[in-house]
């Protein structure tokens, strides 16, 4: 089982891939931390204790994290002020970082189908319907697609771009 290579992929050793968006993705959301601080903020979590305890990583390890979360566009800061107490920030979600809502989800479904004896411990529901929610490979249309009925060639738009580029 593959995807179906067209063009200058059909031949991988002539491929170098340096601008592959796979590789790019995980250089910025490839660790444990990054995509666990996802998830907690795809629960709500806002402040930096919230995401070092459930997380279970130091303070260290969830300041760099988050550091580069902010500085990649994937969270905001925000500063906020108990009363009686110096200003913190909380981390919110930008645009960019509930776009990746899916691969997160995509992961916790594989999770669930694979590494869970039996029944997983939470569910993924609907919040209207109720009806469970998953994560597929579909066409624009809406058709279901499976990794040997998935096509992938070079985009003729960055290529052209590329080409016209100065060394």
């Amino acid at each position: 089982m593959s995807a179906v290579l067209e063009g200058k992929l059909s031949d991988l050793s002539a491929w170098k891939p340096e601008e592959c968006s796979i590789a790019k993705a995980m250089d910025l959301v490839g660790t444990r931390s990054a995509i666990l601080i996802l998830r907690e903020a795809y629960y709500g979590t806002t402040r930096f204790d919230g995401f070092a305890t459930r997380v279970g990583i130091t303070d260290a390890a969830a300041s760099s994290a988050l550091k580069k979360l902010v500085d990649s566009g994937l969270f905001e800061k925000r500063p906020y002020q108990e009363e009686g107490k110096r200003t913190r920030h909380e981390y919110i979600l930008t645009p960019m970082g509930s776009d990746l809502v899916p691969a997160v989800v995509a992961l916790w479904q594989w999770g669930d189908k694979y590494l869970q004896n039996g029944e997983p411990p939470l569910q993924r529901l609907e919040d209207a319907t109720g009806e469970p929610v998953q994560v597929e490979l579909r066409s624009a249309s809406g058709n279901k697609v499976s990794l040997e009925n998935l096509r992938v060639r070079v985009n003729p738009g960055w290529w052209r771009k590329r080409r016209h580029q100065p060394d």
